[in-house]
């Protein structure tokens, strides 16, 4: 090891555990693009939807049912499918078409934009170490284009449970075939990520890019500032 880990409680890891959203790729971008696709759809198939309901009127709506829905929070897809069947009835439209709405949604959600280190990054680190994907968002690694540098993908629609419990860390790394002190988790969110993966045993690597907001590190942990800092300190 070098650079940063070489100074700091960081373990030489055996594996690695790895976020998606605003990790790999900043998320407003790809949700905003796809809200306009999704009213782009409204328009021609439930226009009074439409009208009542624009882009910033469907996402309120999204964020009061996962308000409403606290039991849900695991579940962005079932959140927004449920949003758009709302939006359909209260305008007099049949709720099915939330389910081919939410395809429109959904399809284009996964049209992401890596951030300039991902990919690169991700190839080094992949060429030496097992990576599994731990996400409490629902994209889909084949769709983005990322299947190849990863064993599989956990997500916290699949388990009914997600990030910081100890449990979607401890199943990712029984999947890897590793303990969870021999895996570093490495994620942008100070409290899902790093403190979820340093509570579950793991060890926790806070990327932190420069449009994320400061806080503090928790002890034993590790920041980088992207993939190649990262991939530069595991001597990758």
């Amino acid at each position: 090891m070098t650079a940063f880990l070489a100074h700091s409680s960081v373990r030489s890891p055996l594996a690695l555990t790895l976020d998606l959203d605003d990790t790999l790729w900043p998320i407003w971008p790809a949700i905003e693009r796809a809200e306009q696709q999704l009213h782009g759809w409204l328009q021609q198939h439930a226009p009074a939807t439409a009208q009542r309901f624009d882009p910033p009127a469907l996402r309120a709506l999204r964020n009061a049912v996962e308000a409403e829905k606290a039991d849900w929070g695991h579940d962005l897809s079932a959140i927004r499918r449920e949003s758009i069947a709302r939006a359909l009835a209260l305008t007099g439209h049949d709720p099915l078409l939330a389910g081919p709405a939410f395809d429109v949604f959904f399809a284009a959600r996964q049209r992401v934009e890596f951030f300039d280190d991902a990919l690169p990054g991700l190839e080094r680190l992949a060429a030496r170490f097992p990576i599994y994907a731990v996400t409490n968002g629902n994209a889909n690694l084949a769709t983005v284009g990322l299947s190849g540098f990863f064993r599989g993908c956990l997500s916290a629609s699949e388990l009914g449970i997600g990030k910081p419990d100890a449990r979607i860390f401890h199943l990712a790394c029984e999947r890897l075939g590793v303990l969870p002190a021999q895996v570093l988790h490495v994620g942008d969110d100070l409290l899902l990520d790093v403190h979820g993966a340093r509570d579950a045993g793991l060890q926790a690597l806070w990327l932190k890019r420069p449009q994320h907001a400061d806080g503090e590190l928790p002890e034993g942990c590790v920041q980088a500032g992207s993939l190649l800092e990262l991939a530069d300190s595991l001597g990758c």
